[in-house]
């Protein structure tokens, strides 16, 4: 049976065009294991559909949701604003049981608040979480949280490590992540008080086998794959990812400033910009499409404001595979197993 994936069109800065482009290409690609709800303004929708050459058909359906949530719009205004929007229709979807996920490069404040809303938490979870993936020299790491709570408590942090662990594996494909705290140091003592609590518990259930802690993570070791998921509050994750990211766009431009400081010659600045390329590769948020909602009773994942079709296939493609792997049952039971042990 296809997995279903109702998808946002009116989602992202280059809408519906780009979203309709990459959805199609999804379905080429994962051919029968794929259906697509395209939800989104019907007339538009269908216009792109007809510039690109795509129909309706057994794996793809057009779903009418007359009102849009722009990207600048307050979450909380629009939502109530505009109960018909793609956004509250394609998580409406997946809550009445129509369609197994939910996928938009939307206004992300409105994604979460509309699932969080309308799909609600998973039993026993405190918050939800975002991820982020970040390349390192073995691969790539797992960062939570980047920017869905700013503000946290100890129990947070330890419920994150939780989560991340079970989505590191499945992302990863690892049965046994290492799990790293992000401090100003290595040492157990360092820290705010709620990372040094978190730190404490995080290091208990290490030792009970429920997850593999690796103790404190510094800046320095993020990227070094101190950790295969690196925990922190939204506000540390959300500026080290933002970080990160600009090296891509910061190396390029001192590469090029270089090369015509050493006065090399067309093959050799040739060559170097082709290693520079393939050095930033991994940093390029395209190649993942999104992110998922962590502790929503769902499939919820959320692409980057600015993606083309490419990310957009990826999405759709990611939400997919998602859902193929159960994660949010696992996830649940994850959280399940670990409180009947500490009960």
């Amino acid at each position: 049976m296809p997995v279903r994936v109702a998808v946002d069109a009116m989602g992202g800065d280059h809408a519906p065009g780009v979203v309709v482009e990459g959805v199609l290409d999804a379905i080429a690609e994962a051919g029968d294991r794929l259906t697509v709800l395209l939800v989104g303004r019907e007339a538009e929708v269908r216009a792109e559909l007809d510039r690109i050459g795509g129909a309706e058909g057994e794996h793809l359906r057009v779903v009418d949701a007359p009102q849009a949530i722009e990207m600048g719009e307050s979450p909380t205004v629009a939502l109530k604003a505009k109960p018909q929007s793609s956004i509250h229709l394609g998580i409406g979807a997946v809550k009445q049981g129509r369609a197994d996920a939910f996928a938009s490069a939307g206004n992300t404040g409105a994604v979460m608040a509309a699932a969080l809303f309308g799909l609600g938490r998973l039993p026993g979870v405190l918050r939800p979480a975002l991820p982020g993936y970040l390349p390192t020299p073995t691969g790539t790491c797992v960062l939570l949280d980047v920017g869905a709570n700013v503000e946290v408590r100890p129990e947070h942090l330890v419920q994150f490590a939780q989560m991340g662990a079970v989505f590191g594996a499945a992302f990863l494909g690892k049965d046994d992540v290492s799990v790293g705290l992000v401090n100003v140091g290595e040492e157990p003592g360092k820290g705010t008080d709620t990372v040094k609590e978190a730190h404490h518990t995080l290091r208990e259930l290490g030792e009970r086998g429920a997850l593999r802690f690796v103790g404190n993570v510094e800046g320095r070791d993020i990227l070094q794959h101190g950790a295969d998921v690196c925990v922190c509050d939204g506000f540390v994750g959300n500026v080290v990812l933002k970080l990160a990211e600009s090296v891509a766009t910061i190396l390029p431009a001192m590469v090029k400033t270089e090369i015509g400081r050493q006065d090399l010659d067309g093959p050799s600045a040739q060559t170097v910009g082709g290693v520079l390329k393939g050095m930033l590769a991994p940093f390029d948020y395209q190649a993942f499409g999104g992110v998922p909602m962590l502790g929503i009773d769902g499939t919820v994942v959320i692409g980057h404001g600015g993606s083309s079709a490419r990310a957009c296939k990826q999405m759709v493609l990611s939400t997919a595979g998602l859902v193929e792997q159960n994660l949010t049952a696992r996830i649940a039971r994850a959280l399940h197993d670990s409180s009947e042990a500490t009960s």
